[in-house]
């Protein structure tokens, strides 16, 4: 089992970010250009589903660069709580175990942001983690630089 977190402080309102982290466009703007989500067609955002805790919202194609498949996820939400954050536990290809908790707090400077991973390679433990750890560095760069 492997546990990661990240956090940045952005300069921003908590209610722009969180419009950001739960907007399906951004979210595949912040894992670009390695990775894209797909999603079902008129599906803004994750507050636009009817939430079952624990039961698949729907599967997502996963791309590398937005074309090459390298699998799914059955994107799974065990809660989503709006302006603070939401807690995923989605099966996808590659792993045994997939935890990831975001949350949002107001702080002095905007608005900090934490991610926190949980997860459990199928294959190749520390090559993934080593993976997932750039890919997470790259999401949050990706924020820092947009709300710069």
């Amino acid at each position: 089992m492997i546990r990661l977190t990240f956090t940045s402080t952005l300069p921003v309102d908590s209610q722009t970010l969180w419009r950001a982290i739960t907007s399906m466009a951004e979210i595949n703007a912040e894992m670009q250009p390695w990775l894209t989500m797909g999603v079902p067609k008129g599906m803004a955002g994750l507050e636009d589903v009817d939430l079952v805790p624990g039961q698949p919202l729907f599967r997502s194609p996963l791309k590398l660069f937005g074309v090459l498949p390298v699998g799914h996820s059955d994107l799974t939400l065990l809660s989503l709580t709006p302006g603070e954050g939401f807690v995923e536990a989605s099966p996808m290809t590659g792993m045994r175990l997939w935890r990831h908790e975001r949350r949002l707090a107001t702080s002095g400077q905007g608005c900090t942001l934490h991610d926190t991973l949980v997860f459990e390679p199928r294959f190749l433990p520390r090559a993934t983690g080593a993976l997932v750890t750039l890919f997470f560095r790259h999401r949050h760069r990706r924020l820092r630089h947009r709300y710069r």
